[in-house]
């Protein structure tokens, strides 16, 4: 027993199941009909066809049905009307040259009378000799009819104005079957003489169930038109909305082909239509772009040769250079002053050489495409960490606050510590050269998906055109600018192909006189493809989150004032300790 009733709860959860997914499926189909119909123009073509030809198709049908049917009655109401009255004008005859001489004669006269206008017609139709309402004829003279249960059907209305009027007078009727269905008549009644009792009311029914059935047969000959049509329809467009879509599905296939690199795809062309002449050009095309991709890339490829060839190259007599520097730096003391300013600016050049070597080697592995990831679980407040230690001596040089913020947990994630050092440094000492005395400010954050940091700073700014430059390789947003570090103009560039690699985002805010940010987005682990970033990019504030208390700084000028530093920052509290820390000049230091 206990089998079986786990038996039926089983049966009945999958039951609920499957109910539960059926109605899923049901509610869904509407919303993928609907994009079915959008994503495919030779559906939408088709079914416009169809929609117009069907609404077409319906007020021609009804137009011919309703034609047909009012030439039908029409035609059966003038058959009728033209019957009956001949009937009639023969029926009078009859009476007037009848010899009956009593009540009796006159009774059996009228039955013979029914008896042969039933069957005197062109169909069968039934008989009514009724007496009118006001009648003075003897009462053993009574109706005479074919079908008494029809009586009902000849209204009081009609049977008043054949009473009254001299001709002769129709009206629809419905006629019941024993089956209880209805067959369409009509009566048609007039008025005679009868010899000895006077007038008379004579009325004919007669049966539209014929002309009913050749209604119908008619129709039913129209909607198998009409499907047969529709199917044409349906049928012939698709068939020459194929003949278009096909060439161009094609199309948007080997333009596919050709975007993936496959650039020797090609339309198949036939004949000499719209279409043909559409592939040759497609073809031409691409083998147009096929050329100059292929001399793209050989250029591509020794221009990154020569840089490669020429900084291997550079690096002896630049060894060598820097040796006879070294030397003579070495012995810059006995010199004389021009001689040992001299030996300084070598040595100083001697080390910027060194770093446009260094960066352009590294350009051109990343051209090459000879970059690996060295990733590893690391955490990216211990990387900001160390890149504001290494900085220390230039914000003190160039008097800039420095102030971190980190969150209270490590910021962990997959990612290269050396080449995200790298990029971090390139930020900060950015920041710091153009912040002009002030404050610089770093910010590290982290969810689910992603970390980042962000590096902000308060001086000169970007405009939006500088900005879609920033990145450029030897772009300066201002050349004429003396920097004070000697930078080479490719490392941002080289910082956003560092990001690249570790699949992440690099992302530049500036505005004139307002400063700029730069967001550092990275994946927590390699391969997540990023949706968002933690820290937001545009400062939602021009006002820094911290000063020097004796500053007193306002920042609507924001014109270089630092009056109470002495000095640039000069001591490092533990980062990893707290949420928020500032760089502190030596009478701020903790």
């Amino acid at each position: 027993m206990a089998a079986g009733r786990r038996s039926s709860r089983g049966l009945g959860v999958r039951a609920r199941l499957t109910w539960r997914r059926f109605s899923r499926w049901c509610a869904a189909a509407p919303r993928r009909a609907v994009e079915g119909w959008r994503a495919s123009l030779q559906v939408r073509v088709v079914t416009t066809a169809l929609v117009v030809g069907l609404l077409a198709i319906l007020a021609l049908g009804a137009y011919l049905s309703q034609s047909v049917r009012d030439g039908l009655f029409e035609r059966r109401v003038d058959q009728v009307l033209t019957e009956s009255q001949r009937s009639t004008q023969e029926t009078q005859s009859t009476f007037t040259s009848a010899s009956a001489k009593d009540s009796t004669e006159v009774q059996q006269l009228l039955n013979d009378t029914v008896l042969r206008l039933q069957t005197g017609g062109s169909g069968n139709r039934d008989v009514f000799l009724l007496k009118p309402a006001g009648s003075t004829a003897a009462g053993s003279v009574t109706d005479a009819m074919s079908a008494a249960s029809y009586l009902p059907l000849i209204s009081p209305d009609l049977r008043s104005e054949v009473e009254q009027g001299s001709g002769q007078y129709w009206q629809s009727v419905g006629i019941p079957q024993a089956d209880g269905s209805v067959e369409p008549g009509v009566v048609v009644g007039s008025t005679v003489q009868v010899p000895i009792v006077g007038t008379f009311e004579l009325y004919y029914l007669y049966s539209m169930q014929d002309d009913e059935d050749t209604l119908r047969f008619i129709q039913g000959v129209l909607v198998i038109g009409a499907v047969v049509l529709l199917v044409l329809v349906g049928m012939s467009t698709f068939l020459v909305t194929r003949q278009v879509v096909a060439p161009v599905r094609n199309a948007a296939r080997v333009a596919g082909r050709l975007a993936d690199g496959h650039l020797d795809e090609r339309l198949a062309v036939r004949g000499t239509d719209e279409m043909a002449t559409l592939g040759r050009a497609f073809n031409g095309m691409a083998e147009s772009l096929q050329v100059q991709i292929a001399r793209w890339e050989e250029l591509s490829t020794l221009q990154r040769r020569f840089v490669s060839d020429v900084s291997h190259e550079l690096r002896t007599p630049l060894t060598t250079i820097r040796m006879a520097g070294d030397v003579l730096h070495a012995s810059s003391e006995d010199f004389s002053p021009g001689a040992r300013r001299s030996a300084e600016l070598l040595r100083t050049q001697v080390d910027r050489f060194e770093e446009l070597l260094a960066d352009l080697l590294e350009i051109s592995r990343f051209d090459a495409g000879a970059v690996g990831l060295e990733a590893e679980r690391a955490d990216l407040s211990k990387v900001v960490d160390d890149v504001v230690e290494n900085v220390l001596t230039l914000a003190e040089r160039k008097d800039v606050w420095v102030s971190v913020q980190l969150p209270p947990a490590p910021v962990v994630a997959d990612l290269d510590p050396r080449r995200i050092e790298r990029v971090v440094r390139n930020l900060v000492v950015n920041a710091i050269e153009h912040a002009e005395a002030r404050p610089v400010e770093i910010t590290v954050g982290g969810d689910d998906d992603a970390v980042a940091v962000v590096v902000r700073d308060f001086g000169v700014g970007l405009t939006e055109a500088e900005c879609e430059h920033v990145f450029d390789r030897f772009w300066r947003a201002d050349p004429a600018r003396a920097r004070t570090t000697g930078g080479t103009g490719l490392g941002l560039a080289i910082a956003l192909e560092d990001a690249h690699l570790h699949g992440g985002w690099l992302e530049v805010w500036g505005r004139p006189a307002r400063g700029a940010a730069f967001r550092l987005t990275l994946p927590r682990r390699a391969g997540i493809q990023l949706t968002g970033s933690p820290l937001p990019l545009v400062p939602p504030t021009d006002v820094p989150r911290s000063w020097p208390a004796q500053a007193h700084v306002e920042l609507a000028p924001l014109a270089g004032h630092h009056a109470g530093a002495t000095s640039g920052p000069s001591a490092l509290p533990d980062l990893s300790t707290g949420a928020h820390h500032d760089v502190a000049g030596p009478e701020e230091a903790p």
